[in-house]
């Protein structure tokens, strides 16, 4: 996990995103309750990032978690670019902490669970993942 911006050991609530061109999954989830949840997909590119601030406003987290695609050896590709520039405009639109995670296999992951929402499985996955290694 590397964080764009900010300290994940003292944060509680959280938005996180399984980005993609097309659509971007949305979870959330708290470390006090140790409850994740799939909030739904949202349509991809500039448009989503009115939806992303009603989220925020209704969810008031305290921070952001983004999920990093990669090749399986851990080399980058095209998407894992245009999910970092997707972290920093959050960052920079929103004003709040953004934690990256490497999300490799997270959507496969969510379908063979048999979410309904892939992309927001895929989120909730990602959202678990951060959970887990901030955790202590």
């Amino acid at each position: 996990m590397k964080p764009v911006a900010g300290s994940a050991a003292s944060l509680q609530s959280f938005l996180a995103f399984d980005f993609g061109t097309r659509r971007i999954g949305v979870a959330s989830g708290t470390r006090l309750m140790s409850v994740v949840e799939p909030r739904g997909s949202l349509r991809g590119g500039d448009a989503a990032f009115d939806d992303i601030a009603r989220l925020v406003r209704e969810w008031e987290p305290q921070g952001l978690v983004i999920g990093v695609p990669r090749h399986p050896d851990g080399a980058p590709h095209e998407m894992t670019e245009k999910a970092q520039r997707f972290g920093r405009r959050l960052a920079g639109r929103f004003h709040l902490p953004v934690f990256e995670v490497d999300e490799r296999y997270t959507s496969v992951e969510a379908e063979s669970q048999g979410a309904d929402d892939v992309d927001a499985g895929a989120a909730t996955l990602i959202l678990e993942q951060f959970l887990r290694e901030t955790s202590s």
